[in-house]
């Protein structure tokens, strides 16, 4: 019984089932009551419902209920008999029968409100997506949003209850709506759902299949909130730990594929799982947006990597040769930044090994070797302090692809931020003259 009550989302269903039953036409427990109207066919009907309503084990209580339907089939106490066996069988864990059951009480009552919704409430659970099932299932959904307070119900306890099965009815029309691939329909229905129970993760996560199912990459964000939110949320009407954990993979692999990475996808479960519905213009960054807004701020703070990277893009693609011949070589580059990675030799070096991309990446790229005013070779007079930034403007001379690496003819006083180290004169050992 469990089991079956924890597969029904959205609401506490058991105890939503006990302000349904309070609000429903109840089977009578006594046929005196309504002698005038109804009546027992003879003692044997009188004793069979008299045993009914006493008896506590379901099992038994649906032996004698299938008795009486046998003996009397045309009892006056039809209606009853299939609210008692309607109730029977939910307690017995059978959902197949209480829609069969539910049906029979509609022919017989149209507006029956437990067979309403029961029928509306079981309908997404069943895996029955044939027409006639979703066309009961619809009609149901549609009588229970519909239905009016019983007289003897007062109007605080019909608000409650009606919230909540308003809240039903539309999550299972959207599920219908869904499974015949109406997702517009389907989603209409579900934020209506949402909006009077916003505990319900299992409608939330259907919403956010709905809406990639339309296929709109604009709304991608949209849809991945509504699968933060079942994946995230915890509370009354969350789903199981294990289906939050599997919602969550794929969660995290969709944010990664739409963001770039998992930058900022914390803080998105936070705020998904503190609200059912998205804010207004909800929006997520895509990958290609991250992107353009780092060349934007690159270009403000740090104008030559921009250059640089543009420079290598163009050196790496497959014409890259080409264009250094063509567009690169001889012709003065202007100022660059990089970091000295090493210098050759290591003391007196006549070339600079550098890296154009950052002080923790790793190898050189660019070879900068000195030469005088006149272009003739130059070595440094110490030892160059490795690991600073320095800015150099000079005339390419060769590049290869593989490995990268573009050599740039540099005089010295064209780089600034150079620390070169002076190296103590070698001590030659004094002869002492023979005397």
């Amino acid at each position: 019984m469990e089991r079956f009550f924890k597969r029904l989302t959205g609401i506490s269903v058991i105890a939503l089932a006990s302000v349904i039953s309070g609000l429903a036409q109840t089977p009578a427990t006594t046929p005196a009551p309504a002698a005038k109207e109804k009546k027992v066919k003879d003692q044997g009907e009188y004793d069979l419902f008299t045993a009914v309503t006493k008896e506590t084990d379901p099992a038994k209580k649906l032996a004698l209920l299938n008795t009486w339907k046998e003996k009397y089939p045309d009892s006056d106490y039809k209606l009853d008999r299939l609210q008692f066996m309607l109730l029977t069988y939910q307690q017995l864990n059978q959902p197949a029968k209480m829609i069969d059951t539910a049906k029979e009480i509609l022919a017989l009552e149209p507006k029956d409100i437990q067979a309403l919704y029961w029928i509306t409430t079981l309908t997404p659970t069943q895996g029955n997506t044939s027409a006639d099932a979703l066309d009961l299932g619809e009609k149901a959904a549609n009588g229970l949003l519909v239905a009016e307070k019983p007289a003897t119900v007062s109007d605080d306890a019909w608000k409650t209850a009606k919230t909540q099965t308003d809240a039903i009815a539309y999550s299972t029309l959207g599920w219908i709506a869904n499974i015949r691939k109406n997702y517009d329909v389907a989603e209409t229905n579900f934020k209506k759902s949402l909006e009077i129970n916003p505990t319900a993760a299992q409608v939330s996560y259907w919403l956010g299949n709905v809406i990639l199912a339309e296929k709109k990459p604009e709304r991608q964000a949209e849809a991945l909130y509504d699968i933060a939110r079942a994946s995230s949320y915890d509370g009354t009407g969350s789903l199981t730990p294990d289906g939050r954990k599997t919602i969550d993979t794929y969660l995290t692999k969709a944010y990664k594929t739409l963001h770039g990475d998992e930058s900022g996808l914390a803080e998105f479960k936070a705020q998904a799982k503190a609200s059912a519905l998205p804010p207004p213009n909800f929006h997520i960054e895509t990958a290609a947006e991250v992107a353009a807004k780092k060349d934007e701020d690159l270009k403000k703070t740090n104008p030559q990597l921009v250059m640089w990277l543009g420079i290598k893009g163009n050196l790496a693609g497959a014409d890259g040769q080409t264009y250094f011949d063509g567009s690169m070589k001889g012709a003065a580059v202007p100022k660059l930044k990089g970091w000295l990675v090493s210098a050759k030799p290591a003391v007196k070096s006549k070339e600079l090994l550098v890296n154009m991309e950052g002080k923790d990446e790793s190898g050189a790229n660019v070879t900068l070797k000195l030469v005088g005013s006149e272009g003739t070779p130059l070595a440094l007079t110490g030892k160059p302090e490795v690991g600073v930034e320095i800015e150099f403007e000079g005339v390419p001379d060769s590049f290869t692809k593989q490995p990268f690496m573009v050599t740039f003819n540099v005089e010295k006083a064209k780089i600034t931020g150079l620390k070169v180290d002076a190296v103590a004169p070698a001590h030659r050992p004094v002869h002492k003259k023979a005397s």
